[in-house]
């Protein structure tokens, strides 16, 4: 069973992804900003990251740049979740050493195929 850390400052959005990969078999581990995932990630060593971009203390970017210089992290795939789809949005995502970048709002379903086929081109 594959492990996903999960950074979501929004408590409600937070708890609603992580029942969603919970139900889908996954095992979730939680974060309510980019300092504590980045405090969780080496702990935990999870086969996937989601992250909100707009978060207190570290904002997803910041904390994703942070994992990605980590030697034993670098290799785990980032999805950022965000409201904001502006190109030049996810061009940062992107170069900060995001795999994907997943919209709000999206549906349970599609969240959950994403996340399957991201960890399948992974060998997760």
């Amino acid at each position: 069973m594959a492990k996903i850390l999960i950074a979501e400052d929004e408590r409600d959005i937070r708890d609603l992804v992580a029942f969603t990969l919970r139900f889908a078999g996954y095992e979730v581990v939680a974060a309510s900003n980019g300092e504590e995932a980045v405090q969780l990630a080496p702990r935990e060593n999870p086969d996937l990251i989601l992250m909100d971009v707009r978060m207190p203390r570290m904002t997803g970017y910041d904390a994703c740049r942070i994992i990605k210089a980590e030697p034993k992290l670098k290799d785990i795939p980032v999805v950022f979740l965000s409201a904001k789809g502006q190109e030049s949005e996810i061009q940062t995502g992107l170069e900060v050493g995001a795999e994907e970048y997943l919209l709000k709002p999206f549906a349970p379903d599609q969240l959950t195929e994403r996340v399957k086929a991201i960890l399948a081109k992974f060998g997760k």
